[in-house]
């Protein structure tokens, strides 16, 4: 029976994917329009900028050769006497055999002043570079053929309407006497149209020319010519202008404040008689709108296959949802009277989709299936059951052992508040015992934060070089009180070399004073021996030989200019061996478990945690080395067996001797340190 606020699985599964797919597909349509105006954006940027350098290569090349043309004419004869006549002679002639733009050439004399001869009428070039040139007479010079002056024509005033780009320019060179003197100017006025379009789709923009102040010399609109232009995008043009880089831009201030326009630029050098050159950039301009000429097609192309993918994906989801509901249907039917179905009842067959098919056959199976899973089931309880157990255990037995060392701390404490003492000796009595349980509590709460840094990888180690024989002496000198207390004799066969290590000290010693307490701890009697002997690689009880493997972390070290020796490592073996209860070795291989112990009960004679053996042998383990217990059983003792590759210097080392030594200095040899103990 449906239910208040339950809905179908066809609606819902219609809405669902209709929610999701619409957004989705509204999305690939704007993603896709703004990839194609990216696209279609970054090609016009391009083809701007291949056209203003295409513009500019074509302004220089005629420029060039109008002056190459005026260079050798002025090597005539006629021009260099400075003949009125026929220098007019020879200038009408020239003119119609120049470069097409060429409309007037004129010769004038630089020291007077005049004009010598002229096919412009009256019009006068006044160049400023005609006292330039006068200062400059140097006839040896191999390069004077190539001296010219180029100038913006500000006489002329363009009168055309249409977008045509024109440039008028007036070109001059110097004309040397007979004598090698410098005497004359030759000048050409040229007018440089091109016929363009802004809108075309191989985007050659129309051509702007500015001089190096920002004033156009060239516009598509006739009366921008000779404005200035100081918008902070043109000054960044006329910037790498200087700099003699091409590029593009978009910017505003072409035509009017709000139109946007694409700019490609390129810089056109000018020479000038001064032998100095000028920078002016020609510019490939274009509205963005032209640029993105092709976007409008696009949208209307995007809009109508959103459409039609819009409707086809509803026809699609309709069907979709009612061949997918209909036998899932059907399965929710069956799986209503499974609860009171009777053997010869069979799941719905014959679904036109394969996978549902299948998964009535599941079904079936599953439901032939569930009394063999109840016994599994009751399997599976039964572990969780002893895990759980396991876990109740440890709580009860930390809880216990955090609780013993508190009362400890409570109790004496309260009897020295109270007054409860006779003297002050046993106040400080009371007080050291407070303390000592303080210790050990801060010991179990210090194990557990050590456990969980170590499951999250986040314990710091801080390995350094070290000389084990002292870690072991410290260590030793913490448990001699222990073992004395219990009348337990504490062996120790020092090394006589010394034993460098890279390990953390700290951590190191932590381990050691666990495994010794460890063993004073589950010896009444006899004692534990701690020897010491090297090794070509660490040796493990009840494993196999791994002579020749590389155990542990592979520890490259580099101190105070020495390196690690090349050749195969040597490992120092210390071993702690006690003669106390021992333990079956069925149960040796939980030990190193955390929160594993074999005697889990609170009633136990030996209190603990279970964390130190595990957290030795993560720590010893970061440090690259291996840690191993072995014993032979029940009352027959157990060994410890700590392993630790040896720091072998290239080079001899000073080493400080473990205190109560000879003080002298010791030298490292590898072939002493590889000698077996």
């Amino acid at each position: 029976m449906a239910m208040l606020g339950q809905s179908s699985f066809r609606r819902i599964l219609l809405l669902r994917i209709l929610l999701l797919s619409i957004p989705i597909l509204f999305l690939g349509t704007g993603v896709t329009f703004r990839k194609a105006r990216e696209s279609l954006l970054r090609t016009a940027k391009a083809n701007l900028e291949q056209s203003a350098v295409r513009k500019a290569a074509s302004i220089q090349g005629h420029i060039d050769a109008v002056g190459d043309n005026l260079a050798i004419a002025s090597q005539t004869a006629a021009l260099k006497n400075g003949s009125p006549i026929a220098s007019k002679t020879f200038l009408t002639q020239l003119l119609p055999n120049l470069a097409p733009g060429v409309r007037c050439l004129q010769m004038k004399d630089l020291w007077e002043g005049r004009t010598i001869a002229s096919t412009c009428g009256n019009q006068i070039f006044n160049l400023a570079t005609a006292k330039t040139w006068a200062k400059q007479e140097n006839a040896t010079d191999p390069d004077r053929l190539k001296v010219r002056a180029v100038e913006f024509d500000r006489t002329q005033r363009v009168t055309q309407t249409d977008r045509t780009s024109q440039l008028n320019l007036i070109i001059s060179t110097p004309i040397y006497t007979p004598g090698g003197q410098l005497r004359y100017s030759l000048s050409a006025e040229t007018v440089l149209k091109q016929l363009e379009s802004g809108g075309d789709s191989l985007l050659e923009g129309y051509t702007a020319v500015m001089d190096e102040n920002g004033t156009f010399l060239a516009h598509p609109y006739p009366d921008r010519v000779g404005k200035q232009q100081v918008n902070t995008r043109f000054q960044d043009i006329l910037n790498n202008v200087k700099g003699n880089e091409p590029g593009v831009r978009q910017v505003f201030g072409i035509s009017d404040a709000e139109t946007e326009w694409v700019v490609g630029f390129s810089p056109l050098a000018l020479p000038s008689p001064a032998y100095e050159n000028r920078n002016w950039a020609v510019l490939a301009v274009t509205t963005t709108e032209s640029a993105l000429q092709g976007l409008e097609n696009i949208r209307q192309s995007l809009l109508i296959l959103t459409a039609g993918l819009l409707a086809a994906h509803l026809l699609a989801m309709v069907y979709m949802a009612r061949d997918l509901a209909l036998p899932i249907e059907q399965l929710g039917k069956y799986a209503l009277r499974i609860h009171r179905r009777n053997s010869s009842e069979r799941a719905p067959r014959n679904f036109r989709i394969r996978e549902l098919n299948h998964l009535a056959e599941v079904l079936d199976n599953m439901v032939g299936r569930l009394e063999e899973r109840a016994k599994e089931l009751e399997s599976a309880w039964q572990e969780a059951e002893a895990a759980n157990q396991i876990k109740s255990e440890f709580l009860a037995n930390t809880s216990h052992e955090l609780r013993t060392p508190l009362n400890a701390i409570i109790g004496c404490i309260r009897l020295v508040k109270d007054g409860c003492c006779d003297s002050h000796e046993e106040e400080v009595e009371f007080l050291e015992q407070a303390d000592k349980a303080a210790i050990h509590l801060l010991k179990i709460i210090n194990d557990l934060l050590d456990i969980q840094r170590i499951e999250e990888d986040k314990l710091p180690l801080a390995i350094e070089t070290i000389d084990l024989r002292q870690i072991l002496k410290d260590a030793v000198e913490l448990e001699t009180v222990q073992t004395n207390q219990k009348g337990l004799q504490l062996i120790v066969k020092a090394w006589p070399q010394p034993l460098m290590v890279r390990a953390d000290p700290a951590r190191l010693r932590q381990v050691l004073l666990n495994v010794l307490y460890n063993a004073a701890k589950f010896t009444d009697e006899g004692s534990i021996t701690v020897e010491t002997r090297l090794d070509s690689a660490p040796s493990i009880h009840g494993a196999p030989s791994i002579h020749g493997s590389e155990p542990g972390e592979k520890i490259q070290a580099e101190q105070n200019g020495h390196s690690a020796h090349p050749s195969g490592k040597s490992w120092v073996i210390l071993s702690v061996k006690d003669t106390g209860i021992g333990i079956d070795p069925t149960q040796q291989h939980k030990l190193f478990r955390p929160f594993v112990m074999v005697d889990g009960t609170t009633t136990r004679k030996f209190e603990g945690t279970g964390l130190g053996l595990a957290i030795s042998r993560n720590l010893i383990e970061l440090m690259g080395g291996r840690i191993s217990l072995y014993s032979d059983g029940m009352g027959l003792g157990t060994t410890v067996r700590i392993s630790l590759p040896i720091f072998e210097m290239a080079q001899p080392v000073m080493v400080h001797p473990v205190e109560g030594e000879e003080v002298q200095k010791t030298t490292i040899e590898p072939s002493v340190l590889s000698q077996p103990g």
